[in-house]
């Protein structure tokens, strides 16, 4: 309660001080595991997203690292952090971030993610977090794609080269697709559209078989839209990214993208309302 850290770290920090509690807390102190636990609830919501490559380009992993502004996103001793994360990411088999934070930062020493990652917010004074990270063990070969520092994706391409692969990333980077095709949409998503267009449709009091036709075209048109295949590829919209891959004898089996912050709730600061409050008392 005194330091709001962790029940493991409160144990090894009385140990270490033989059962004195502010002995245990100063350490702690020091070490910057209070400091760092008492921001953990601070919203993180800008950062970077890095992405590395196996020498083969069989294997990728990309990472998202938060932190709370984008004054330290820029910052080269996060950077540098984040791009130590990836790479332990990439040479190891953790499949989870709670595995990923408790190996060595670097290959040889002790310190852990863990520990690199709380020292980082003492010495910054920001909360910061390892949100996400995936590894994709391609079936063909892996292209990627960075959008500044805050989208990344990564592409499993079949029988493409990797210029294909670089620009079907950036096409997703640019469009985020739900999926790579129409096999691949949720039947619920499929049937909340088809309602939608169906209530629509009856909307234009035309007979059934006509609202059917209408609601047919509208569900290919939809379909399209949403799925890496139908959408109009963004360098050249004269095509499709179907026909791009099929002109290449190429294939995508599947595409991440990550986003900085997507689905974080931002904290809103009303900077009026916070002085006026100050001035009430």
């Amino acid at each position: 309660e005194r330091t709001g850290a962790g029940m493991m770290e409160c144990k090894k920090a009385l140990t270490e001080t033989n059962g004195d509690m502010e002995a245990a807390i100063d350490l702690m102190r020091k070490s910057g595991a209070a400091k760092a636990e008492k921001k953990a609830g601070r919203t993180a919501a800008e950062g970077l997203i890095i992405i590395k490559h196996s020498a083969d380009n069989k294997t990728a992993v990309m990472v998202e690292v938060n932190c709370e502004t984008d004054f330290v996103a820029k910052d080269d001793n996060f950077s540098t952090f984040a791009d130590a994360v990836a790479e332990r990411a990439l040479t190891s088999d953790a499949e989870d971030v709670d595995t990923l934070l408790a190996l060595p930062l670097h290959e040889g020493e002790e310190t852990t993610v863990e520990q690199a990652r709380q020292a980082l917010v003492a010495k910054i004074g920001e909360n910061m977090n390892v949100r996400r990270f995936l590894r994709m063990n391609a079936t063909g070969k892996v292209g990627s794609y960075r959008h500044g520092v805050k989208i990344g994706v990564i592409v499993d391409l079949v029988n493409g080269n990797d210029e294909l692969g670089k620009d079907v990333a950036m096409h997703v980077a640019a469009t985020n697709p739900m999926c790579v095709s129409e096999e691949q949409v949720p039947q619920e998503a499929v049937d909340r559209e088809r309602e939608i267009f169906i209530a629509q449709a009856k909307e234009s009091g035309k007979p059934d078989e006509i609202i059917e036709k209408m609601v047919t075209g509208r569900m290919k048109k939809y379909l399209a839209e949403i799925t890496l295949v139908g959408q109009p590829f963004v360098k050249d919209p004269d095509q499709t990214v179907g026909k791009l891959l099929g002109g290449a004898g190429a294939s995508v089996a599947s595409f991440t993208r990550f986003e900085v912050g997507e689905g974080i709730e931002k904290k809103q600061e009303d900077f009026a309302a916070e002085v006026m409050a100050q001035i009430k008392g």
